[in-house]
């Protein structure tokens, strides 16, 4: 997704951003927090805080648990992650600044995550909010089933 160079640009813009929202909102900016934002950014997949507090443990970065979930918080409230709750427990999160809107196909027995985009949904928000007189703004559309024949739960 997109060179090193550019990543290094969006990663270098979010850290500004972040900056600002901890600034403005009394939160102290403190190296792990900033660590934290960067290991996010350098993925290109959907993750929990679990992993990612796993990942940043045998990176040998010294963060603790409670640092991974307050910080995805943080980030999640400054919109530079995403949260979803794909339809069990546990929360995914996945970068949201510089990326395209896009849709989630879930595995129901393994919980792979695959995106698509489809301009299709893009005119059917827009003339559905026309028809309705609603000003749509987000959306999120996440559709369940099962990996087609290469689902590692389903092999016995």
């Amino acid at each position: 997704m997109g060179t090193q160079s550019n990543r290094q640009e969006i990663i270098k813009e979010v850290v500004g951003l972040f900056a600002n929202h901890l600034e403005q909102n009394g939160y102290r900016k403190t190296p792990e927090r900033f660590a934290i934002l960067e290991e996010i950014y350098k993925r290109d997949d959907h993750f929990d805080a679990e992993a990612l507090y796993i990942h940043m443990k045998t990176q040998n970065y010294r963060v603790s648990r409670a640092t991974v979930y307050n910080t995805l918080d943080l980030l999640v409230n400054c919109d530079l992650v995403k949260k979803h709750q794909f339809g069990k427990n546990l929360a995914q999160y996945e970068k949201s600044f510089g990326y395209k809107q896009h849709d989630h196909l879930i595995c129901v027995n393994c919980g792979k995550v695959l995106e698509f985009c489809d301009p299709r949904i893009q005119q059917i928000k827009s003339m559905m909010g026309e028809l309705l007189h609603f000003k749509v703004t987000d959306h999120s559309l996440n559709l369940y089933g099962e990996c087609d024949g290469a689902c590692p739960k389903t092999q016995s």
